[in-house]
């Protein structure tokens, strides 16, 4: 009679994701060895069922070294639970067991969330089998880890401000140059965390020695006010950023015929700019190597499948979370609302920069399109 230890890592999970909350299944490969001080071959051991509920089948085939284990674990609400017990009768020989993950491919994910815990537990599990320094965490800003107290000012105002500015820019409501509005009320307006745990959500993947970065639309016009909410709400992205320590002091173009963008304290402010290509030309200019997998949050589809197109073509899973926290804010956003917001605080905005100069911003351009005067 011998005894059989195993041990089953976290590798590879491919999620079947759910609207909300964090209850997925993984479908797990692994390689399990013979390790002993003799060469007599043991048996093929495979085994099935649910482990999240302790129970196995198994069945045994002798003549082999090593041993190949099929499992589907399920876990429930952050909590990976498996449980594995054998006893196998051989004569004289005693035998352990270890899986080896190397090699074992890792799916990409689309899902969507209002929670950052899962989006954290989801980093925190993937960290196990890839190694800490192979895995790369992404979280946009805008509505993903902050928003505005009100609707003005708003990844949602600014989108119908761009569409007011294209297709009835001689609206009373069109504000003009939205940029240059948009820096007046970033220095102006408080944000909030998206949830109330959020920050520590992000500092619990750092925490774990997983690579954390920023990746914003914002650019860089906007860093003092944004490095201030980040840093009032809780967030420090320079804890495990990759590249140099504090980034680069001068703003770059990251891309040919692109628009300057900063990289600074972990935050990538990209102006606007597709988010994959940006996210690899970030990874070329600090030397970074390509991750093993990337995990992704972002409220906007758009800029999660920017990256799952450009690093799709290099082989690399991004699992993708779309953050769905403000989707409700989004939704009732108020035009007219929020045009009587702006109307009530313009002429203040304008006399402290007329008093105090334009130094953290500058409405001179924002006034209605010559045509429409």
């Amino acid at each position: 009679m011998f005894s059989a230890a195993t041990m089953i890592k976290q590798a590879g999970p491919g999620i079947k994701p759910r609207k909300t909350g964090f209850a997925p299944l993984y479908y797990q490969q692994a390689q399990v060895c013979q390790r002993g001080t003799d060469e007599r071959g043991c048996e093929n051991v495979k085994f099935h069922g649910d482990a999240g509920r302790g129970f196995l089948n198994f069945s045994a085939n002798p003549g082999s070294k090593c041993h190949n284990i099929a499992a589907m674990q399920k876990t429930i609400t952050f909590l990976f639970r498996l449980s594995v017990i054998s006893i196998l009768f051989l004569s004289a020989c005693t035998v352990n067991y270890q899986v080896d993950w190397s090699g074992q491919k890792i799916a990409a994910l689309d899902a969507e969330t209002g929670d950052l815990a899962d989006v954290a537990a989801d980093a925190l599990a993937l960290s196990q089998s890839t190694g800490k320094d192979q895995l790369l965490v992404v979280f946009d800003i805008d509505n993903t880890i902050l928003a505005m107290e009100q609707g003005l000012g708003t990844d949602q105002w600014y989108e119908w401000q761009k569409e007011l500015s294209t297709s009835d820019q001689c609206n009373k409501m069109n504000v003009g140059n939205r940029f240059a509005v948009q820096g007046a009320l970033y220095f102006a307006s408080a944000m909030r965390p998206t949830q109330a745990d959020a920050a520590s959500q992000v500092r619990n993947i750092q925490d774990s020695g997983v690579q954390v970065i920023a990746l914003t639309s914002r650019g860089e016009d906007y860093r003092l006010q944004t490095f201030r909410e980040l840093r009032r709400n809780g967030y420090n992205f320079t804890y495990t950023a990759i590249g140099p320590a504090g980034g680069y002091e001068q703003s770059f173009v990251p891309v040919e015929g692109g628009r300057m963008s900063r990289y600074e304290d972990g935050v990538f402010m990209t102006a606007g700019q597709h988010k994959g290509d940006m996210l690899q030309a970030l990874l070329q200019k600090t030397g970074a190597a390509l991750p093993v997998v990337i995990v992704m949050t972002d409220d906007k589809q758009q800029n999660l499948d920017a990256v799952k197109e450009t690093f799709g073509a290099l082989n690399v899973p991004v699992r993708a979370w779309r953050y769905t926290g403000e989707d409700e804010n989004v939704e009732n956003f108020d035009p007219e609302r929020a045009h009587a917001e702006w109307k009530s605080i313009e002429a203040a905005l304008r006399q402290v920069q007329q008093v105090l100069g334009p130094d953290n911003y500058d409405l001179s351009s924002a006034v209605p399109p010559k045509d429409c005067e």
